[in-house]
């Protein structure tokens, strides 16, 4: 059977894990590389903060080629637009047409995704889209994933949610107010275990920093 190459968007993240997991069971496709921005000035996954060695870490569990962007502390949509499309055409060239994404239902979002990858004649796959947020959060953790919370938006959800650990304890404090997945940004994760790891990723809580006097985030340091 014939898998198409693909290219995956790894945030390091619960739907990133959810979406590698459905396109890993389908077997439809072959996963060649993760996908990942980090930022240069920190050496952190960007937007999710996390240290690039708990990236790489996971990559090497998960047995998936890691394939670093790297953009700047204040880099712009169009400096992040010429990264990308450079490091997509060196895999186009490669064979691969397509790039997997774990979003779930933001429109915008997904049009910006398939507006980019159309300019260079590819497109995007999205395995989790339009699942119930719920219903994919009880599944996360049926699947026996771990995840922790490392980045909370305070506008959306308390700051005591940053560093805690996704489990049924989480999901019956989630605010009703707040999408369950954190799909309209209310958090951002990273998993550090599941089916699709071969062993766990290991960390220790650092400290939590205020910064924009709105996102709170929890480091995480390497074990």
């Amino acid at each position: 059977m014939h898998m198409e190459k693909v290219l995956f968007a790894w945030s390091g993240g619960k739907d990133s894990a959810m979406a590698l997991h459905e396109v890993l069971a389908n077997r439809q496709y072959q996963v060649v590389a993760l996908l990942t921005t980090v930022t240069e000035d920190y050496d952190r996954i960007s937007m999710h903060g996390v240290r690039r060695i708990l990236l790489e870490q996971q990559a090497k569990s998960l047995g998936i080629p890691l394939e670093i962007v790297l953009i700047s502390r204040q880099a712009s949509n169009e400096e992040y637009e010429t990264q990308m499309s450079q490091t997509l055409t060196k895999y186009k060239e490669l064979g691969v047409a397509s790039v997997v994404f774990g979003d779930i239902f933001l429109e915008d979002l997904r049009e910006y995704r398939e507006k980019n990858l159309a300019r260079l004649e590819m497109k995007g796959v999205f395995p989790i889209w339009k699942r119930d947020t719920s219903e994919l959060m009880r599944a996360f953790i049926v699947l026996d994933f771990k995840a922790v919370t490392v980045c909370v938006d305070t506008h959306m959800l308390d700051r005591r949610f940053a560093g805690r650990t996704i489990d049924r304890q989480f999901m019956y404090a989630f605010p009703k107010t707040a999408d369950l997945c954190g799909e309209n940004g209310e958090y951002h994760s990273f998993v550090y275990d599941g089916p699709i790891f071969k062993r766990s990723v290991s960390y220790t809580l650092g400290e939590r920093v205020l910064r924009e006097n709105r996102f709170y985030y929890c480091d995480l340091i390497p074990a």
